[in-house]
C-alpha cells in the first residue's frame, strides 16, 4: 500500500501495480517524453537547462552558483496550492526533485515526510550529470508556457560520474481540465528509460542496492505525504513498466492535486476490467475510482448454466449438457441444435456434424476458441449480434447497465447516455463541462434534454424527444438479449419468445403498447413481436387490456386500455411420428 501520514486513507490503487511487478531487470523503456520546447534536444531552451553537477540545482542562466527560484506565475497566475500553502515560485534540484520552501541538496531519498521540504519528486535519487554527453545524456531543462510547466531530466547518470546506466524521466504540472478551484493543478510522470536506483555514495554498487531512489509527494509538515509503494526499493524501476493509468501507456503517471492535497487523481473508471481469481461471467468486472487510483470491482455473480459457449456458472469450464436446451436439441459448442434425423438429415443449410448434430454447413469443419460460437463460418463472442435494451450493454454475455456499479471522483458522473461514445464512463459532471445545446444540466450532474425534463416514464420505459419509449424496443430482424433471454420490462431476463401471429395485427394508435408489452410501428405491425408477452408493470398480465402511454401534465403514465381481438397463432396438435411436422415445429421455434 501507500505510504502515507497520519490516518490518511490509502490514495493510490495496489490493484495498478499488482499483476504487473515482475522482477526488475537492468533496463526498461517505455512512454517517450515531451518534447518541442526549444533548444538542441527539444527539451527546453539553454538558459533553461541546468548546468552539470552533482547535488546542485537550476542557478539561472549559464548560472553555477546558488541556486535560484523558478517564477511559475507565467504558467499559473495565482499560483500553486499544495497542502495547504500557495506557491509562486519552485527550486529545480538535480536530483530528480523540485521543492518550494529552499533547494535541496540531499542526494539519499529520506523515507517520507521530510520536515520543510514541500516536494514533488518524479525521482528522488542521486543523479550525477557530470559524465559529459550533453545535450543527449545529462541535461536537465524546464519549459514554461501558460496553464503548463514541463521538467526533464534527459538521460541523467548517477554518482559518481557514471553513464553506464541512464534513465530519462520527466514531470509535467498543468492546469486541470476539470471543475477545480483557484490553485488546483493536475501533475503527470512520464518514464521513458530507468536503469539505476541508487548512486554509489548511497550504498548502491553499479547503480542498484543500497537505497533506491523515491517517488511521491511530500507536504513538508512531517504529516502529509504521498509516496510510490515501490519506493525506496529495487522495484522502482518498475515506473517503467506500469501505470496508474487504467489502459494507460507503461511509464505514465497521473495524479491531482485539489484543494492543496494529492488526492482525486482516478482516471478511466468505467472501463471494463479483469476480476483477479475469478472465473468466467464472475471474471468481468468495471474500473471503480479508488483514492488516485482504480480498482477493478466484480460485477457479474454465477448464473445458471446457458448454452452460449460461456463460463455463465463461474466453475471455470464452459457450460454444457443437453439440459440446456429445449425437447429434441442439444447444446453443441455454445448453440442449441438439433439433433441428425436419419430419416431426414438436417434443414436446408445445415449438415449431420460428427457429433451427431445438425449444424452450420459453413461451420461443420470450423472450430471456435473457448467462449465463442461459429455464425455464417466464422467465429463470434458471446456479444456479438447481441442488442441489449435501452442504456444497457453487453458484457461478457449478458446485458448490464455500464453504470450500475461504477464508483467516480469528485465530480465526475458516469455517462449514461448509450448515444454516446463515453457510455458506462466517468466524465466531468454538467457543473464542469457544458451541456449541449436543447440541454439542460441536473442536480446530479447530467444532461437532460429540454424536451424530457420533469418526464417521468413508467418502468421499463425511458424518455426520447419527450415522448415514452418501450427500452425493450429494437427494430425488425434485431437479435434483442442474449440467447436463452427475453427482454421483460427493460432488462433482459431468462425465457423463451412468445410464439408470434404470422398474420398482420389490426392497426393501433400511435405511441400504444401492443399486445406483446411493445410501441406499435407506424405500419401498426408490432415492432418485435417476438419478444416476451408484456406485463404491466403491477404484475397483471395482459388480460387487462393492452397497455396505452399518454402524455400528461406531469409527465408519461399509462392505463389498462379496453381489451381488443387479439389475434392468436397457435401450433396445432401435431403427431410426433410426422416428421415434416416436426420440422416446421422446430423452424418456428428458430
Amino acid at each position: 500500500m501507500i505510504a502515507l501520514g497520519r490516518l490518511q486513507r490509502p490514495l493510490l490503487s495496489v490493484c495498478a501495480f499488482s499483476a504487473m511487478l515482475v522482477a526488475a531487470s537492468p533496463e526498461a523503456q517505455a512512454i517517450p517524453l515531451l518534447n518541442g520546447f526549444g533548444g538542441p534536444t527539444g527539451y527546453g531552451t539553454a538558459d533553461h537547462c541546468v548546468h552539470p553537477n552533482d547535488d546542485g540545482s537550476y542557478a539561472g542562466p549559464g548560472g553555477s552558483g546558488a541556486a535560484v527560484a523558478i517564477d511559475l506565475r507565467p504558467a499559473f497566475p495565482t499560483g500553486l496550492r499544495f497542502f495547504g500553502r500557495t506557491f509562486n515560485s519552485f527550486y529545480l534540484n538535480t536530483n530528480g526533485n523540485i521543492t518550494f520552501n529552499a533547494a535541496l541538496f540531499t542526494y539519499t531519498p529520506q523515507p517520507f515526510p521530510v520536515a520543510d521540504q514541500p516536494m514533488i519528486a518524479p525521482w528522488w535519487g542521486d543523479v550525477d550529470t557530470r559524465g559529459g554527453g550533453q545535450p543527449s545524456n545529462n541535461s536537465i531543462c524546464f519549459h514554461i508556457e501558460p496553464n503548463r510547466i514541463v521538467v526533464t531530466w534527459h538521460n541523467v547518470g548517477y554518482y559518481s560520474s557514471h553513464n553506464n546506466r541512464l534513465n530519462d524521466f520527466q514531470m509535467v504540472l498543468s492546469t486541470s481540465g476539470t471543475c477545480t478551484t483557484g490553485g488546483d493543478f493536475d501533475v503527470e510522470f512520464r518514464y521513458n528509460r530507468c536503469e539505476w536506483t541508487t548512486g554509489d555514495a548511497s550504498g548502491g554498487s553499479n547503480g542498484l542496492g543500497g537505497t533506491p531512489a523515491q517517488v511521491g509527494f511530500d507536504a513538508g509538515n512531517r504529516m502529509n505525504f504521498v509516496a510510490l509503494p515501490m519506493s525506496r526499493t529495487a522495484a522502482i524501476l518498475e515506473v517503467c513498466r506500469t501505470s496508474n493509468v487504467p489502459g494507460g501507456a507503461p511509464g505514465l503517471y497521473r495524479f491531482q492535486i485539489r484543494g492543496g492535497v494529492v488526492g482525486g487523481g482516478c482516471t478511466g473508471a468505467g472501463m471494463p476490467c479483469t476480476v483477479a481469481g475469478q472465473m468466467g461471467a464472475c471474471g468481468m468486472g468495471v474500473t471503480i475510482c479508488s483514492g488516485m487510483g482504480t480498482t477493478c470491482q466484480q460485477v457479474n455473480r454465477p448464473r445458471p448454466r446457458a448454452c452460449n459457449g460461456f463460463d455463465n456458472d463461474c466453475d471455470g469450464m464452459i457450460d454444457e449438457g443437453n439440459d440446456l436446451c429445449p425437447t429434441n436439441q442439444v447444446c453443441d459448442r455454445g448453440q442449441c441444435v438439433e439433433r441428425c434425423q436419419p430419416e431426414l438429415g438436417c434443414l436446408t443449410g445445415r449438415s449431420c456434424s460428427d457429433r451427431g448434430t445438425c449444424v452450420e454447413t459453413s461451420c461443420l469443419n470450423v472450430t471456435c476458441p473457448a467462449g465463442q460460437r461459429c455464425a455464417d463460418g466464422r467465429c463470434l463472442g458471446v456479444c456479438d449480434g447481441v442488442t441489449c435494451p435501452w442504456a444497457q450493454s453487453c458484457r461478457a454475455g449478458r446485458c448490464v447497465n455500464p453504470c450500475a456499479d461504477v464508483v467516480c471522483d469528485g465530480r465526475d458522473v458516469c455517462d449514461d447516455d448509450p448515444r454516446s461514445t463515453s457510455f458506462g464512463q466517468c466524465v466531468p459532471g454538467c457543473q464542469c463541462r457544458p451541456c449541449a445545446a436543447g440541454q439542460t444540466c441536473q442536480p446530479d450532474g447530467h444532461c437532460t434534454v429540454d424536451a424530457c425534463t420533469g418526464v417521468t416514464c413508467p418502468t421499463g420505459a425511458h424518455c426520447e424527444a419527450g415522448t415514452c419509449r418501450d427500452s425493450c424496443e429494437v427494430g425488425p430482424d434485431t437479435r434483442l438479449c442474449p440467447a436463452g433471454e427475453v427482454c421483460r420490462l427493460g432488462e433482459c431476463v431468462s425465457g423463451a419468445p412468445a410464439p408470434i401471429d404470422a398474420g398482420v395485427a389490426p392497426p393501433l394508435d400511435a405511441g400504444r403498447i401492443t399486445d406483446t408489452g411493445r410501441p406499435a410501428t407506424d405500419t401498426g405491425r408490432p415492432a418485435d413481436a417476438g419478444r416476451d408477452a408484456g406485463r404491466l408493470a403491477d404484475g397483471s398480465t395482459r388480460d387487462a387490456g393492452p397497455l396505452r402511454w399518454t402524455q400528461g401534465s406531469t409527465g408519461c403514465t399509462c392505463r389498462a386500455g379496453v381489451a381488443e381481438h387479439q389475434p392468436g397463432w397457435y401450433f396445432g396438435a401435431l403427431a410426433f411420428g410426422t416428421a415434416l411436422a416436426a420440422r416446421r415445429r422446430r423452424r418456428a421455434r428458430r
